[in-house]
């Protein structure tokens, strides 16, 4: 076990220090155990770092509990993900706000080139239940990652549709990893393990309180490239996670209703305020996300070598080489072009259906 990871999870046990502060003091000291090992006088000098919070960094108390902490992953083979850290999902590390840590669960890559989440009223009809299986049945040629949160409702539903196609599907969680809520989904859960698995930012033993709700919808937003939802009221947690993948520069997709159906009026507010395309079927995500045939688009990126500069070549390969996605940042240091270079050579490629921009400034082939 990484021998940092007791000041990894330290750190988010800090009172005061949430994801993002918790992220700029580690960017001030260096790295995550120096922000431990720092004198008051240097920790005070860093924004947002009062005299309370300073205290508690330099009394180390919360150590305790993460070592108990690593005792439980090491127990129940928990992947724990640092936002650092390679495996840690990309998209999600491109959110400010993204937990420094995750724990996971299952054997789903979180890095994938195509993730969707799909999301909607826990009390689904059967309308909203038929959109949501036939959705997932259209997007299993694509292979993509489904996400949702192991709700009632729409989220439950699209996990069964994903296990049923063979779809990798990760089910994110709003307490801690050794317990499942609700407790019915405990078998559809297992199968997910299988292929998919079960994430969530909150310690063991953590409680499915209704604050954490919010916090859990931010992730499932930020793990995909695209939130579809199915079916929504006015407000709820599906409309939230809506709101925060738009912030987030993410794709929204919903699928619209009758107007005076209670079940999709948050759907047709979306549409209506262009937060959200209107879509009918898998094959209009598939259609907005630009995600073509594998064969073919090979074929054509093949061919289109031939005519790329050697800076173009370079570009592609790097982001072969890295095997999925890649953040504008790593491909300036791999390709060692100057930011305005690289940015004309990323959008000429764009253009000739070479390489695909991805929310959260990363590109792909």
């Amino acid at each position: 076990m990484d021998n940092e990871l007791k000041y990894k999870i330290g750190i988010t046990l800090i009172p005061g220090v949430g994801h993002v502060i918790a992220k700029t003091l580690i960017s001030y000291c260096g790295s995550v155990e120096a922000v431990f090992k720092e004198k008051a006088k240097t920790l005070l000098k860093i924004p947002d770092i009062g005299p309370l919070t300073s205290e508690s960094i330099i009394n180390q108390s919360v150590l305790d509990r993460a070592e108990k902490e690593i005792e439980f992953i090491e127990k129940n083979d928990v992947t724990p993900l640092f936002y650092l850290d390679k495996a840690y999902p990309l998209r999600l590390k491109q959110c400010s706000d993204g937990p420094v840590m995750l724990y996971y669960k299952g054997n789903a890559d979180l890095n994938t080139n195509r993730i969707i989440a799909i999301v909607g009223t826990r009390a689904a009809t059967i309308y909203g239940k038929k959109l949501t299986e036939d959705l997932v049945n259209g997007l299993q040629p694509s292979g993509a990652l489904i996400v949702s949160g192991l709700a009632y409702g729409i989220d439950v539903c699209s996990h069964k549709a994903a296990v049923d196609a063979g779809l990798p599907t990760l089910g994110v969680v709003a307490h801690g990893i050794d317990k499942l809520y609700p407790p019915d989904h405990y078998n559809l859960s297992r199968k997910m393990l299988e292929n998919g698995g079960i994430i969530t930012e909150f310690l063991s033993g953590a409680e499915p309180d209704r604050e954490n709700f919010p916090k859990r919808n931010r992730i499932i937003a930020g793990l995909a490239d695209a939130v579809v939802v199915v079916e929504s009221k006015i407000s709820g947690g599906a409309m939230i996670t809506a709101d925060i993948a738009f912030s987030y520069s993410r794709e929204v997709m919903a699928f619209p209703g009758k107007v005076d159906d209670t079940a999709s009026q948050g759907c047709n507010r979306l549409i209506q305020q262009n937060k959200a395309y209107l879509i009918r079927n898998a094959a209009d995500v598939t259609e907005y996300l630009g995600w073509k045939d594998d064969k073919k688009q090979a074929k054509q990126q093949k061919e289109l070598l031939f005519d790329l500069s050697p800076e173009e070549e370079s570009i592609v390969n790097t982001i072969k080489g890295n095997d999925g996605p890649m953040y504008i940042d790593d491909i300036a240091i791999s390709s060692k072009l100057a930011p305005g270079l690289l940015s004309s050579h990323l959008l000429t490629l764009e253009f000739a259906g070479v390489l695909k921009s991805l929310p959260g400034k990363m590109y792909s082939l």
